[in-house]
């Protein structure tokens, strides 16, 4: 039996690698290709995204973390009773592509997301802002998986204690990978 509390944490965590990882790999293309915004301004005469928010990272963090969710997808359909502590994606590896397309597109949406307001707020491409920096990207494919899979994202996320959970693991482990992208160079800033 495990400690109610783990099984939580357990919970977020499993849904969240994905999330995280898309948002990690996207720094990968170095910032090559073309910019999200294709260099258009807002009516306010900021940027729209900035030229951080390329269209190979976004599809690069999207397409390259979704064998991870579908890797999850296999090993919790195969998974004993007794290790089965979080809901399958779906009730086969292929039936559970929306839902990985829905949490590494979600997060690349939602890192966009942050940067427009960002941007909007008057901030520059790679300025610190606390919360805007780390939640967006997080917050959206709950968001939306809690709209569209709420078989799954309810059992993970409705809580308070999984709230926290997404609190302090988003905060601490972007944190950790935004200084290693800073020191293997595929980041400009350390955070």
């Amino acid at each position: 039996m495990v400690n109610p509390h783990l099984e939580v944490l357990i919970r977020v965590l499993w849904v969240l690698t994905p999330v995280f990882s898309a948002n990690a790999l996207a720094t990968l293309p170095r910032g090559r290709g073309p910019a999200m915004d294709f260099g258009r301004m807002w009516p306010d005469g900021r940027r729209i995204l900035g030229p951080s928010k390329t269209w190979s990272g976004f599809l690069f963090g999207t397409l390259v973390a979704v064998p991870i969710v579908l890797l999850q997808a296999w090993l919790i359909l195969h998974a004993p009773p007794d290790l089965k502590l979080v809901p399958p994606y779906a009730g086969s590896v292929v039936a559970a592509l929306p839902v990985a397309f829905l949490l590494t597109g979600g997060a690349m949406t939602g890192d966009a997301v942050g940067s427009f307001i960002k941007r909007r707020l008057g901030y520059g491409s790679g300025a610190r802002v606390l919360g805007l920096d780390q939640l967006p990207f997080v917050l959206l494919p709950i968001g939306a998986g809690l709209l569209a899979y709420p078989s799954v994202f309810v059992p993970c996320f409705f809580s308070l204690e999984a709230l926290l959970w997404v609190l302090l693991l988003t905060l601490g482990l972007h944190t950790v990978f935004n200084w290693i992208g800073f020191k293997i160079g595929t980041k400009k800033v350390p955070w």
